[in-house]
């Protein structure tokens, strides 16, 4: 049986509580006459998802319901973006006054703070996130509104035909994303996603007894049911001040706030995947690695506004890391372990 571990959402009544908590860290005042204090994640001592042999993470997905190719492309080229960009990849920046070249910020880059992670062996989570297997139930085999104990049945189902491969120890997760036309237990209300942890019986062979940890998320496409919780600060706030929203650099609302939350989930997930890893709070709705910043996506932000951000000239899209295929995405501040700050993207 699984237990719950995580309860992630987006709302500006939540930006406004954890960000007014967190700015002393993610922003120092100069006028201030006491050092702010610095925001702590405690590690807990449990195991992380540090990957295999050649420090890999391998990402599953279980498409769940109608999503077009260009919708697919937008997550799987999120995924190639997990390496060393090259020029190819995207603008490359001359640095004043001097012929070298400086990257802008990237997946890559911004990655680098989670694998700074490390467990009791000092191990760190997984350098590389690389996509896995993918399986799509178009038919919509349990219906269009889903309660969140079947994301586990999903991918059970999924793993017993072999429609998605077994993990094996702490280098595979699994993510349920549902389209935009499924309705999802608490989504919506509290919830743009969740991740937690189901056991499996270990293979015949092996030990009789024992069960392995099979760690697991879920995503929900909020495009047509609460784009402004879900995939703020693409839509205007459902709460707070009718800011207008950002333009979203793939040009799909829907998507691009999933990613947000993909990316999220993806790293509190991977630092955090038995509830005994790093947060900070109640186990059962814990501050995590990106939680712990939520609602900051660059510089000076504060409640209801995501700080200061890149935009395309030519799109006027907002965006804060370049991907493959000189794909852009809005990626979520991270805690770091190292500076005890929230970092964005750099």
């Amino acid at each position: 049986m699984s237990r719950p571990l995580y309860c992630f959402y987006i709302s500006l009544l939540h930006i406004a509580f954890s960000l007014l908590a967190q700015q002393a860290t993610c922003n120092r005042h100069l006028t201030s006459l006491v050092p702010p204090t610095p925001l702590v994640l405690p590690y807990h001592n449990g195991p992380l998802l540090t990957g295999d042999s050649r420090s890999s993470l391998q990402v599953h997905l279980l498409w769940y319901g109608s999503f077009s190719p260009s919708q697919r492309s937008i997550v799987t080229d999120f995924f190639n973006s997990f390496r060393e960009p090259t020029v190819n990849d995207h603008v490359v920046v001359p640095k004043q006054r001097t012929n070298k070249q400086h990257v802008v910020p990237s997946v890559w880059s911004w990655w680098k703070v989670v694998a700074s992670y490390v467990d009791k062996n000092n191990a760190s989570v997984a350098n590389v996130v690389k996509l896995g297997k993918q399986f799509s139930d178009t038919t919509y085999s349990l219906g269009k509104n889903l309660k969140r104990v079947q994301m586990q049945a999903l991918i059970l189902k999924a793993i017993k035909s072999k429609s998605l491969p077994r993990g094996s120890g702490m280098t595979n997760l699994y993510f349920v994303l549902t389209a935009s036309d499924v309705l999802v237990e608490r989504f919506c209300m509290n919830s743009c996603g969740f991740h937690d942890y189901t056991r499996l019986p270990l293979e015949k062979s092996t030990t009789h007894g024992h069960l392995l940890s099979l760690p697991f998320a879920w995503v929900g496409n909020a495009a047509t049911q609460c784009p402004g919780l879900c995939a703020w600060p693409f839509a205007i706030p459902q709460f707070g001040p009718p800011n207008p929203p950002l333009l979203s650099p793939n040009q799909d609302v829907g998507m691009d706030g999933m990613i947000i939350n993909f990316a999220t989930l993806l790293a509190g997930a991977t630092t955090n995947p038995l509830g005994n890893g790093y947060f900070q709070g109640d186990a059962s709705a814990p501050l995590e690695a990106a939680t712990a910043c939520i609602g900051s996506f660059g510089p000076g932000s504060y409640p209801g506004y995501p700080g200061k951000v890149q935009v395309d000239s030519k799109t006027k899209a907002s965006f804060n890391a370049f991907g493959s295929r000189q794909r852009k995405y809005l990626l979520p501040a991270l805690w770091n372990p190292l500076t005890l700050t929230c970092t964005t993207p750099q």
